[in-house]
This record gives structure tokens, C-alpha cells and sequence, in this order.
């Protein structure tokens, strides 16, 4: 038998982290005592665990690690982390340390040091900077021969997402996917969560689909980036696309915004919308030559907002704007994600994913979908932060703007 000697701490009773971690080592045929525990006894005081961990060889105790370590478990001596040299570029060494997107901290130099830039499924490069080393989340195509990666999990501590206080606007959503509950309720918890965040100084992202032009929900979404509530927008060139259909046409896939009737010839609508933005230039020139005069994307070029459109295999055109390169395009949006402190997923499967895989755990995240599978799909794919409202697109925006006065 062998054993190791773990620390958790902070709030590990109210989370159910203590209960995990235990069940953990149950399940993968460990044993645990634990040799101390103090309890917070304040709101704001955290608890602290000892728990001596056994197991019957050594693999199955570092297997128990392993596992615990992700839920914040740590070694009472704490190691210094292993590195080695990536040995080509756009290749880990073997047995990186494969982040998630909870905040991490590696120990080196005799001190804890946080990671910067934390995503999932990435690795940490240290480098030796003028003030003291520095640990960066790089996804494994950034990576450059000789860069020093972490490899295993020894001196690694991630930290577990914290529990929902009852101030927080998202406290009575007992789960993370809402179906049953007033949507109004939920909305409005949205729009205090966008407030709290633009008083924190961080930014707001929103991330849509094209079903938000289908519905007639783009004047909404115009508004809120027109009032200065959106500060990033991604999506697709499906959506820039027929909201400058809509502008010029009056349509959205060839049918008639007003009348629900499909236009005549109106299935060629969304291609001449793209060749007038062509013609001019891009969507910014066009704006400053009068061609393109209402829509999000108008209000996106006049407000200055940050707009990254991820192309994809079946789109037409595409608009200038749109990155083809879906590498390019995921840098451009890990770029962008940096200092949002909410992002709000309405309508898109695709791009919300994405998104998600992109954002530390501390975002606030919201996802709405008419289909309850595009949120859990969303949270099994590891945003566990995620809140979900099912429903229709035009009326989460249509509330939401009302919600922020609009």
C-alpha cells in the first residue's frame, strides 16, 4: 500500500468539492482518512481538509491524484512541476499536462505561480521573464520547439468553481439548463449580470446565430450594441450576411420580414447582399459610402464594436471580413475573449462551443437555444459555468432589451 497526504481548501462543503473528492478516491479503488478539518465559520472563511489518500500501488494512487487534483485537491509538500522541451513545433512533449479551464497554478522557483490565459485543452509554457518566471496557456499549435512544458500534474493546483452565492443574479437556478421557470425572471437576471459586469470593468460578448436575423430579433440586438451593451460580437457569415440582406432587401433568406411571404427572387438576395459589400470593400466601406445603412452590422461599424466572424465549410461568399482559416479564426476569438467578463450564447450551436472551449471558468456564461441540446451539449463539452434558457431567440433579445431600458 502506498499513500500521499492531500490539502483542499476553501468552500468545500457548501460546492459538494469534499463530497467529490472522497467519492473520487472510493471509486477508483482508493481509501482516504482524513486526518484534520477545520470548517469556515464565517460566509467568507474557508474550510480546510487533510485527507491522507492510500491505494494499493503506485499507478492507482497517481491515477487518485490525477482525478482529485482537478477538483483542487493538493499535495501537502507541494513539488515543483516537471518541464521539458517541446521537442518540434506544434508538438507537446509526451505526457503534457492538459489544462482545463478552471483557474491554475503551477509551483516552481519555491512559489505558486498562476497561469495565465487559462483555457481548456491547452498546455502551460513557462517562461524565465525579468521579474521572475511566468506561466502561459498555450494551445498546442502555438507551440514552439524548445518551449519548456509542464509535464504530469505534480505541482499543479487548479481551483474549483466557487459556489453561487445568494447574491448572485443566477442563485435561484437550482440546474444549470432552465426550461420550467418564467423566462422573464431569468432575463432579467441576465441583464443584472451585464450591468454588475460593465461596473466590474470587464466586457461584454455576445455570441449568435443567424436565427436572430430569421426571427426578426436583429433590430433588438442592433439596439443593445447601438445603447453600448455589447463590447464583442462573434458569429458567423451566415448572420452578417442576412442581417445585411435584411437591410437592403427587406428579407432574410429570401422571405419577406413583413409579410412572411417569400420575395420574389428572393433566394438570390443573400448573394447580391454579400456582392454589394464586395463591391464596396468591406462592411466598414460600405458603411462610409451609404451602401450598407441600418442593421447590427451598421451599428457594429459605428459603435467600434470588436466583431470576429468564424467562417465555416457551406458558407457562400463569404463576406470580406469572414476568416476562412478556422486556426486563424479561434486565435482571433481567444484574442478577443480576453477581459469579457459575460458572454451570452444566443441561437448558435456551433459558435457557442467554440466560444466555450475558449473561456476560463470564471466567465460568466449564458446560453440560450430554442433546443435544450444545444446547452447541454454546450456543458458536456466542459463550460460547466453555463447557464441555460431554453427558448426562442426574439424573445430572449426582445426582453432583454426591454430589461436594459431599450
Amino acid at each position: 500500500m502506498v499513500s500521499e497526504t492531500v490539502i483542499l481548501e476553501g468552500h468545500i462543503i457548501d460546492s459538494l468539492t469534499l463530497s467529490r473528492v472522497l467519492d473520487t478516491v472510493l471509486v477508483l479503488d482508493g481509501a482516504y482518512e482524513v486526518a484534520s478539518f477545520f470548517m469556515g465559520r464565517t460566509k467568507g472563511e474557508p474550510s480546510r481538509a487533510e485527507i491522507v489518500v492510500t491505494a494499493p500501488d503506485g499507478p492507482t494512487l497517481e491515477r487518485i491524484l490525477h482525478d482529485i487534483g482537478q477538483l483542487g485537491a493538493v499535495r501537502s509538500a507541494p513539488t515543483p512541476v516537471r518541464l521539458e522541451p517541446a521537442p518540434a513545433d506544434g508538438v507537446f512533449p509526451e505526457g503534457f499536462y492538459s489544462t482545463t479551464n478552471l483557474d491554475t497554478d503551477i509551483y516552481a522557483y519555491g512559489r505558486w505561480i498562476p497561469v495565465r490565459y487559462i483555457e481548456m485543452d491547452c498546455g502551460i509554457v513557462v517562461h524565465d521573464e525579468p521579474d521572475g518566471p511566468t506561466a502561459w496557456c498555450v494551445p498546442i499549435g502555438s507551440i514552439v520547439r524548445g518551449d519548456r512544458v509542464v509535464v504530469g500534474d505534480t505541482g499543479v493546483r487548479v481551483k474549483p468553481l466557487p459556489r453561487i452565492e445568494p447574491s448572485s443574479a443566477f442563485h435561484f437556478m437550482g440546474s444549470g439548463v432552465s426550461s420550467e421557470r418564467r423566462k422573464e425572471i431569468v432575463v432579467a437576471a441576465v441583464a443584472r449580470a451585464m450591468r454588475e459586469t460593465r461596473e466590474s470593468g470587464k466586457r461584454i460578448l455576445l455570441v449568435g446565430g443567424p436565427a436572430i436575423i430569421h426571427t426578426g430579433a436583429g433590430q433588438y440586438l442592433e439596439a443593445l450594441i447601438r445603447a453600448g451593451w455589447v463590447d464583442v460580437l462573434f458569429a458567423g457569415n451566415a448572420l452578417a450576411t442576412h442581417d445585411i440582406e435584411h437591410a437592403l432587401y427587406g428579407t432574410s433568406l429570401g422571405v419577406d420580414m413583413r409579410t412572411g411571404l417569400a420575395a420574389a427572387h428572393g433566394h438570390e438576395h443573400h448573394l447580391r447582399a454579400i456582392n454589394a459589400i464586395r463591391r464596396a470593400g468591406g462592411m466598414a466601406e460600405a458603411v462610409r459610402q451609404g451602401v450598407l445603412k441600418s442593421g447590427v452590422m451598421h451599428a457594429c461599424v459605428q459603435r467600434g464594436i470588436k466583431v470576429v466572424l468564424a467562417g465555416s465549410i457551406r458558407d457562400d461568399g463569404p463576406l470580406p471580413e469572414v476568416i476562412t482559416d478556422t486556426v486563424a479564426a479561434q486565435q482571433a476569438m481567444r484574442e478577443a475573449v480576453r477581459d469579457v467578463g459575460i458572454a451570452i450564447m444566443v441561437a448558435t450551436t456551433l459558435h457557442s462551443v467554440a466560444t466555450g472551449n475558449l473561456l476560463p471558468a470564471t466567465v460568466t456564461t449564458i446560453c440560450v437555444d430554442n433546443a435544450a441540446d444545444t446547452v447541454i451539449k454546450l456543458m458536456d463539452r466542459g463550460t460547466h459555468q453555463a447557464f441555460g434558457l431554453v427558448t426562442d431567440c426574439e424573445f430572449f433579445l426582445k426582453e432583454l432589451a426591454a430589461q436594459m431600458g431599450l
